[in-house]
């Protein structure tokens, strides 16, 4: 057991009691451990996650190509692992690494970089409900059709 900083006691996750899905597969979130920047999202299967932890490189599986691959065995860019950990429902995983160049394979750091979709943004100083900034269609909400 380990004490968060609230005195609360958390069990280790059992790796038998993750949440896979109905493919074997379960998302993985990836952050840089130096600046907490989340670099990506793939996918693991069991045999990925077992290299995983034992390899201190990162191994995903492709639900495109299907097979495993590594982050940097062709471009070069690779990831080691500082932690992983799971998400409170065993459903999701957020692996930090140590990322060496770009995360993603257009080239970017972060396969989110230049990628932020316009909408409203939530204000906690505002009334409930009501966005701050965003765009037309946001702040006033769906409009009638016309005609």
């Amino acid at each position: 057991m380990s004490t968060e900083a609230t005195g609360m006691e958390y069990a280790a996750p059992d790796l038998e009691a993750l949440k896979f899905n109905a493919d074997g597969l379960i998302p993985v979130i990836v952050q840089d451990d130096e600046n907490d920047q989340v670099l990506m999202l793939a996918w693991m299967d069991r045999e990925a996650l077992r290299r995983t932890l034992g390899e201190g490189r990162v191994t995903y599986w492709s639900r495109s190509r299907g097979e495993y691959w590594r982050k940097g065995d062709t471009s070069g860019h690779r990831q080691y692992v500082r932690s992983v950990a799971a998400d409170c429902d065993g459903d999701t995983l957020l692996v930090r690494v140590l990322q060496q160049g770009a995360a993603c394979h257009t080239g970017t750091r972060s396969c989110f970089d230049g990628r932020e979709l316009t909408g409203a943004v939530g204000d906690p100083d505002g009334p409930d409900g009501e966005p701050s900034t965003g765009d037309a269609a946001a702040q006033t909400g769906p409009q009638a059709p016309v005609g």
